[in-house]
């Protein structure tokens, strides 16, 4: 089994800054998301949402109908497109609320042009089984049946230990795997093994996902040259805080917390990323 570390608050605030006068929308990274779809339009507004509250400098959002209604009404401060080509970003999230199995080729054709090229891709749900052969530097964040099925889509001996899984399947496919769970494993190529813990099982309902993958996104387009499974495991840390802070763990009366919503999540990154930076 690879040797894990225990990523923590201080790692953290290693890549969260404060931005300086010399700062415009454009270095504080631009995020581009292609998620979403009119069967599940939240999970594009869910994304964005943290994108945003992660600290993004600029989102762009490449979807129509539903869902490029509903991010608009939702964040107006959003760059709204039907199509990616052009668009220029520091990271992309793509395969939040999508299905492959109803995806068109027109779709597929997009998002293999994405993930062919050079920029950071956050791959979520619906865009994991385009994950091989793909070149561009990924992080694919499968939770524990997505990940079975990437398994079997490999079709190669992958151990049954959470860390060690991961490490494989990051080799084979020369990516970072975030794999999600109560506590979240990374691993990279290497095999070097981060684990997080920081969160909190209130975590455990629909969209909170989608939040991680807006605030992934957000994170690495602001932390260019970092490497990619450290700023995974920032946002993923960053992610269970902002869940803690949300299910009012640690306030009075709060050693147990209460149920959240993923909306809850995003809104509170700001609280998070400010108690960090505190």
């Amino acid at each position: 089994m690879p040797d894990a570390r225990d990523w923590t608050r201080e790692d953290t605030a290693r890549f969260l800054r404060v931005p300086t006068a010399d700062d415009d929308k454009y270095s504080r990274g631009v995020v581009g998301l292609r998620t979403g779809s009119s069967a599940y339009p939240g999970a594009a507004v869910l994304g964005v949402e943290a994108a945003w509250r992660a600290g993004a400098g600029f989102v762009r959002y490449i979807g129509e109908g539903r869902a490029a209604d509903a991010v608009i009404a939702r964040r107006p401060e959003t760059v709204v497109s039907a199509h990616a080509s052009g668009a220029r970003v520091g990271a992309w999230v793509i395969g939040s609320g999508t299905d492959a199995a109803h995806r068109s080729a027109a779709a597929t054709a997009e998002l293999r042009e994405l993930l062919g090229g050079s920029v950071p891709v956050v791959v979520d749900a619906g865009a994991l089984d385009l994950a091989p052969d793909s070149t561009a530097p990924l992080l694919l964040t499968p939770h524990g049946r997505e990940f079975a099925r990437l398994q079997e889509q490999l079709g190669s001996e992958v151990p049954d230990e959470r860390a060690e899984a991961a490490a494989v399947v990051a080799a084979e496919l020369d990516a970072v795997v975030l794999l999600k769970g109560a506590q979240t494993v990374i691993a990279d190529p290497e095999g070097h093994v981060l684990r997080v813990g920081a969160g909190t099982s209130w975590l455990a309902t629909a969209g909170t996902g989608d939040v991680l993958g807006g605030v992934l996104g957000a994170m690495l387009a602001a932390n260019p040259d970092a490497p990619i499974a450290e700023v995974a495991a920032a946002g993923a840390w960053l992610h269970g805080h902002a869940g803690r802070i949300a299910a009012g763990i640690g306030e009075v009366g709060g050693a147990h917390g209460h149920p959240i919503v993923a909306l809850d999540v995003a809104e509170a990154l700001p609280r998070a990323i400010a108690d960090v930076l505190a």
